[in-house]
């Protein structure tokens, strides 16, 4: 059976390595000057619509949620990564046909010997 016959399909959208700049952590150096984070991005939606139909209408718009993330990071301060992290995932979630969204942030060169620090969460619905 192929997948245009009616079959469910479940579609992933990846963006990979976004690469922003924001106000980061709450030690007195990190509250003055901004910090690169490295986002990566997971979003599960059901996309057999989307490729029965070939409507844009009927797809979920990643540059849409992209612009949002960016704006979101560039403008915030965040003292905890966990902050950053959840309210991106709460962004990648909005739309309702949306049914995973993963977030992963790294903070890189946080820790002295290390490439990065990263924090994941998840929201499923």
């Amino acid at each position: 059976m192929s997948l245009t016959a009616g079959a469910y399909s479940q579609a992933i959208i990846n963006v990979t390595n976004l690469r922003l700049r924001t106000f980061i952590g709450f030690n007195p150096e990190e509250r003055e000057k901004q910090q690169d984070v490295v986002i990566n991005i997971e979003i599960h939606y059901p996309a057999d619509k989307s490729f029965q139909t070939d409507n844009v209408a009927d797809a979920l718009n990643y540059k849409v949620i992209t612009k949002k993330v960016i704006q979101h990071v560039e403008e915030g301060r965040f003292l905890l990564l966990e902050k950053l992290v959840a309210d991106v995932v709460d962004i990648c979630s909005e739309h309702p046909s949306v049914t995973l969204a993963k977030v992963t942030i790294d903070k890189p060169h946080a820790l002295r010997f290390a490439d990065s620090v990263s924090l994941s969460l998840e929201h499923r619905r």
